[in-house]
């Protein structure tokens, strides 16, 4: 009787463990997933090494939105964390370091502490316009002009070999930093 019990118990356990490992396998895979950042193309605002949750779900409920932070699949084995800049149909433009759409100025609030970091005092972002990079006038519909924080220093949709990326490609939106814990914060 005592032996059966104890079947009975373990038997439990193992049904809980099981479960425990199925759910924690279908949020990692279909909701949320951890990725590491490799390279300083979106420094200030994620260093080389940070951990950050990809939030998987959340975006093919909405919309993209301008300034999400998104990972995308670039090449095969490949994905890049960038910034949204330009959604379908947009016309983008930058003059003397202003990131201008559809002929109005816009504030880009997460790059002031990397503007003022700058020692030669250029700027950060150079003059240029979506034809001259990739031959396009505006954004085409199903795709998202993107770009690195560390404007200088990125592979990003100004690299015709990267282009315009496809909503298809898009794993998700990077919604925290969870480490190293001196770095952890939400993304905005």
């Amino acid at each position: 009787m005592k032996k059966a019990k104890v079947k009975n118990e373990l038997l439990e356990w193992a049904k809980a463990i099981g479960i425990t490992i199925l759910l924690a396998c279908g949020i990692r895979f279909f909701l949320f997933t951890p990725i590491v950042v490799d390279g300083a193309s979106m420094m200030p605002t994620f260093e080389n090494g940070d951990r950050v949750v990809v939030d998987k779900i959340g975006p093919k409920l909405t919309e993209y939105k301008r300034f999400d932070v998104i990972v995308f699949e670039a090449k095969e084995d490949t994905n890049y964390i960038k910034r949204i800049i330009g959604i379908p149909g947009d016309r983008i433009a930058y003059e003397n370091d202003e990131l201008f759409i559809n002929g109005e100025r816009y504030e880009e609030p997460y790059l002031e502490e990397y503007k003022k970091a700058l020692i030669d005092y250029g700027t950060l972002t150079e003059d240029f316009t979506l034809d001259q990079y990739l031959g396009e006038i505006a954004v085409p519909d199903g795709y998202f002009f993107v770009l690195g924080d560390n404007r200088r220093n990125s592979t990003d949709s100004r690299d015709p070999r990267v282009g315009f990326v496809s909503k298809d490609k898009i794993l998700g939106t990077a919604k925290i930093v969870f480490l190293p814990l001196d770095h952890l914060k939400i993304i905005k």
